[in-house]
């Protein structure tokens, strides 16, 4: 199945290099073609790769950690504490004068949110309380946002962060991709060996600690990982919704339900989201892009309500 889905992402990847205003832009010129290809069109793909990737394998992470179906990366605050930021960024004037001063102010937001949270996992708090804290940290910083867009000074930056927040890979650039992949990457490889530990954990904590699992440790690693990945997406793109509910729910039944054996099939479901999410904002007959996150709301708010659907039954059932 892994192979599979390579090929389809592979495959997405390269289509999304090529579908645009200007279709097949290597076939215009030398300078100009390849100027949008590698300018345009390979840090755009390359971001929803990456971001689509880490967002369905941190909701893989969390569904196995804190053994609830219907966790993804929004619930632990990260997301809502990047956006936080960069609106910061936004409403100071800093993004106007420094291009850069978006993805960096939401990389040190997840940051804030990330330390937070392992303060949490390192006083012993249980994956029950630190989904609590998680909801905690979302509620307020959704709150100073709407705060922030009350107060914002001009109808236009109100509308440039509503759109910025709704979630869009439209013009970001290599220093865009240079600031967050390395976040992205070592967020990715920290929760990537972690696989057989919730496996043990799917068993409860109890077992997992018998079984010679440090939960202790393993929560401070999964909070780093996830919030590395996610801070990072988020500081570049904006808030993107439910790809990381979606990917594992789509892939745990082929693996036989092992959290561990879902993580990198998410990650690759997850990446041909984005990716085909990203293709199809450009192939909608609209006037303007629709933004990356509306797309993946529509798509996975239907989803959710499926799932917990499906979850009441199962719990009547019981």
């Amino acid at each position: 199945m892994k192979r599979w889905l390579l090929l389809v992402v592979i495959a997405l990847f390269l289509l999304s290099l090529a579908v645009g205003p200007a279709w097949w832009p290597w076939r215009l010129g030398n300078e100009v073609g390849w100027a949008i290809v590698w300018e345009l069109r390979v840090p755009r793909a390359t971001l929803g790769l990456l971001i689509g990737g880490v967002l369905g394998l941190s909701g893989a992470v969390l569904q196995g950690w804190l053994r609830n179906p219907l966790a993804e990366p929004g619930v632990i605050g990260v997301s809502a504490c990047a956006g936080f930021a960069a609106v910061c960024a936004f409403y100071s004037g800093l993004a106007a004068v420094f291009s850069l001063a978006l993805p960096l102010a939401g990389v040190a937001g997840a940051a804030i949110a990330v330390a937070l949270l392992m303060a949490a996992v390192r006083s012993g708090a249980g994956t029950v309380s630190l989904l609590l804290m998680g909801v905690a940290i979302n509620a307020i910083a959704a709150a100073l946002i709407s705060l922030v867009l009350a107060l914002s000074p001009n109808p236009f930056a109100y509308q440039e962060i509503s759109l910025w927040l709704a979630g869009s890979i439209v013009d970001r650039d290599l220093r865009y991709l240079a600031i967050a992949a390395p976040f992205m990457i070592l967020g990715a490889a920290i929760v990537l060996g972690a696989g057989r530990w919730l496996d043990a954990l799917s068993l409860g904590e109890d077992t997992a600690r018998s079984l010679g699992a440090d939960t202790k440790s393993l929560g401070l690693r999964l909070t780093l990982g996830v919030g590395m990945m996610v801070g990072a997406a988020t500081s570049v793109a904006g808030i993107i919704g439910f790809v990381g509910l979606i990917a594992p729910h789509l892939i745990r039944s082929r693996v036989g339900f092992r959290p561990g054996a879902t993580l990198v099939p998410s990650m690759l479901v997850g990446a041909a989201l984005v990716l085909a999410a990203d293709i199809a904002v450009r192939l909608l007959p609209t006037s303007y892009e629709l933004q990356l996150g509306v797309v993946t709301s529509l798509v996975g708010a239907p989803f959710l309500v499926r799932a917990v659907r499906k979850a009441r039954a199962a719990w009547l059932a019981a």
